[in-house]
């Protein structure tokens, strides 16, 4: 008999809405992700730390651990540290360093990981990566999915509103990644998932076309949603195509070329999309995302985050060199400097100071 539909690796449990902590608990004793009680939570020492205190009573068979920060070792300590506790389950409680963190060290153990975000900075809170620094830089790591996450948008209102920010220009930059990865099968041949591409464009498409803004739960629960679906895209891909493009090359040169200096990665990547968009003959496109990513508060010129035109030229020419292999608007037209910088110039013209 054929097989006529397909599994999706995805989380058994989603629960985004205002007091889901409340919840955590009920998440927690599933029999699906722990049948004794006995969890590891890994935490920061700033928002996890802060909600520790509040949850403990409701998880008395929770063991806390406080990751240092984002770096493999950390991850590999961390790992190490559970590995003998007999534990159901692996709990990331913070931001996206902690939740990257167990998620390589509950990949390492066996356990599933759940992803308790408290900032909606990226959409790796969902995804089947690990983003952890190393001494070479800066590694992803495959890992499994998370089997649960819980996403508490009275938490994320606490958090700094540039996290917000950084999460739309992620997820909008969606959009111009699945047009690279449609680029690429047109020219190249290389296979398009048609429903990972699907479910992150629309993605991109619900937090570009929403009218809400930062501090409205609404446009939270839609960035969130976004956020999550962008990470099951990766993984009904198979790799990070969905949601990296033309856009997050831009996003790794800036890291790489200046490091002391570079903006978060969502800002950047929203930049990064918005430029793209103009890049491959999609000027209305390009000058709608310029505006709402103005509305949200994010940057659009590289001025704005402390770039000359001369800087940002050098990073979208290096910046095919950050994914090799990866066939973008960027090596389709193969830009010289001066190219380069002359469709920067009818960028800025295009989308208004």
């Amino acid at each position: 008999m054929p097989v006529l539909t397909r599994l999706i690796p995805s989380p058994v449990v989603v629960d985004i809405r205002r007091g889901a902590l409340n919840h955590l608990a009920d998440v927690l004793f599933d029999q699906r992700i722990s049948h004794s009680g006995k969890i590891a939570v890994a935490i920061s020492a700033g928002s996890g730390a802060r909600l520790r205190e509040r949850l403990a009573p409701a998880l008395p068979g929770a063991s806390w651990y406080e990751v240092a920060g984002g770096t493999i070792d950390d991850a590999v300590k961390l790992g190490d540290a559970i590995k003998s506790g007999h534990y159901d389950a692996v709990v990331g409680l913070g931001g996206g360093r902690i939740i990257d963190c167990a998620k390589f060290a509950a990949a390492r153990v066996g356990l599933p990981l759940v992803a308790v975000a408290t900032n909606l900075a990226h959409d790796g809170l969902c995804s089947p990566v690990a983003t952890l620094d190393n001494d070479a830089g800066r590694g992803s790591y495959g890992v499994p999915n998370p089997i649960a996450v819980v996403i508490d948008l009275d938490v994320i209102r606490e958090a700094p509103a540039r996290f917000v920010r950084s999460g739309i220009g992620d997820a909008m930059s969606n959009i111009s990644a699945v047009a690279d990865w449609e680029l690429a099968c047109e020219v190249n041949g290389e296979k398009i998932d048609g429903l990972a591409a699907a479910m992150a464009r629309q993605a991109g498409e619900a937090v570009l076309r929403h009218p809400g803004g930062v501090g409205d739960n609404a446009f939270l629960q839609v960035l969130a949603e976004a956020l999550v679906l962008t990470g099951i895209a990766m993984s009904v891909s198979g790799d990070s195509r969905p949601s990296s493009g033309a856009c997050h090359e831009i996003n790794h040169a800036f890291d790489l070329l200046y490091p002391r200096r570079a903006a978060s990665h969502g800002e950047q990547c929203g930049l990064g999309a918005a430029f793209a968009m103009y890049l491959r003959g999609a000027h209305e496109e390009s000058a709608y995302m310029a505006e709402v990513l103005r509305r949200h508060g994010l940057p659009v010129l590289p001025q704005e985050i402390g770039f000359t035109t001369d800087e940002f030229v050098r990073v979208v020419e290096y910046a095919p060199q950050t994914r090799p292999g990866r066939y973008t608007i960027l090596e389709h037209l193969d830009l010289t400097n001066d190219q380069i910088k002359d469709t920067y110039a009818d960028y800025v013209k295009a989308i208004g100071s």
